[in-house]
Formats: structure tokens, C-alpha cells, sequence
């Protein structure tokens, strides 16, 4: 696993973890996809209620989400990574991503899904589940690739992956991608503020000019 691993990472893709304060822009995602891709994502045809439902009930402290933000600070794909913690049985941890149309062929599901078990092997868990539907091929792909057992049950299909323990390494790596990521977040609000910057003052300029008009009448 480590070696596809590596071969999938050679070009890094900052991956950032969203606060709650990115609620918002978590349900922009997942509103904006496509009904089969909606479908696809949560093994349903979710309705926007339930979609936002699920948005609403994101525990930012229990579980973990990762996303990937564009230039514009949107978020284009995501992972959700929803912790198991069931008595006599070993730590897990279940995955579930979504990508943006226009974001898709770039390899990010897959760089979501090895930012994650790198996340869950230094939070010590032994098991990664994948539940996805057998016609999300995408997903089941993605399993397969890292080296996931895979049951396929009528029309469904669970995969689960044993993780090996946290090394130095894997907690060294994932400080380092998270503190990248908070790097290359905010070089983009600023390059976004400064962008915004002369649309701001023609807009007060435009203000000024009718407040003058206004008083000379």
C-alpha cells in the first residue's frame, strides 16, 4: 500500500481541514452536484432537506472532514471521515468523498482518500470502511487501488482496509501537508482580497459620485 501510496502523491494537492465555520461552503459542495453524483455520494437520491440535514450534523470535533479549495476558495471535492468506536471491536473509521464535476480526472478522490488514512493510522485506527453502492465504480476503484477487501452484496459494495500503526513518519507527514495546506489557503484569500480590492474602491468611487450628483441638485 505504501508504494501505490507514494506513486499517487509525488505532486502534492493541499488538503486542508475545514472548520465548522466552512458549513457553508461544505453544503454549496454537495449541493452543487449533479443528481447521479448526489446519488452516488450518499447511496440515495437525497433530497436538498436531507442533504442540508446532513450538513447541519457534521461533528467537527468527533469526526474529520478534508477538502480541496479552488482559487476562488471553493470547495471542489471533499472526504468525510466518520470515526467507529464499537466496544470489543477494533478502532474504525469509514470514508466517504465527493469531487466536482469540473474537478473531476485529476486524481483528488484518491489523494483524499491517502490523506485520510494517513490521518486515521496516527488517530489509531485498524480498520477503514468504504460503503458505496456497485455502480460507483469510481469509489470502488479507489479501494481496490489501496489494497481494500471487497464484499459486494446485491447492490452494494463494502470494502475495508487494515491500516498498519502511525510511524514518525506518517505523523511527521501529516503535520507538514496540514501547516501546506494552511499556507496555500491563505495566499489565496489574499490573492483574492487584493483581486477584490479594485472592484471595492470603484464601487465607493460610484458612491461618491452619486452622493456629489445628489448635493450639487
Amino acid at each position: 500500500m505504501a508504494d501505490r501510496q507514494h506513486a499517487r502523491t509525488s505532486v502534492v494537492v493541499p488538503i486542508r481541514s475545514p472548520a465548522a465555520r466552512h458549513r457553508d461552503r461544505i453544503g454549496a459542495h454537495l449541493l452543487a452536484l449533479e443528481p447521479q453524483d448526489r446519488y452516488l455520494r450518499f447511496g440515495y437520491a437525497a433530497s436538498d432537506e436531507q442533504v442540508q440535514r446532513y450538513v447541519d450534523q457534521l461533528d467537527f470535533e468527533r469526526d474529520e472532514i478534508f477538502g480541496i479549495f479552488n482559487r476562488r476558495l471553493e470547495l471542489i471535492a471533499m472526504a468525510h471521515v466518520a470515526f467507529i468506536h464499537t466496544p470489543g471491536a477494533p478502532p474504525g473509521a469509514e470514508f466517504g468523498v465527493s469531487v466536482s464535476k469540473r474537478a473531476r480526472g485529476r486524481g483528488f478522490g484518491s489523494r483524499l482518500f491517502d490523506r485520510a488514512v494517513m490521518h486515521a493510522r496516527n488517530e489509531g485506527v485498524e480498520l477503514m470502511f468504504v460503503h458505496a453502492l456497485s455502480e460507483n465504480t469510481a469509489m470502488i476503484k479507489i479501494a481496490r487501488n489501496a489494497g481494500a477487501t471487497l464484499e459486494r452484496a446485491g447492490g452494494e459494495t463494502e470494502a475495508y482496509l487494515r491500516l498498519p500503526a502511525a510511524t514518525l513518519d506518517t505523523r511527521v507527514s501529516e503535520l507538514f501537508e496540514e501547516q501546506l495546506a494552511q499556507t496555500d489557503y491563505r495566499l489565496k484569500v489574499q490573492a483574492r482580497n487584493f483581486l477584490d480590492f479594485p472592484a471595492s474602491v470603484q464601487e465607493i468611487r460610484r458612491g461618491v459620485g452619486s452622493a456629489r450628483r445628489k448635493s450639487g441638485q
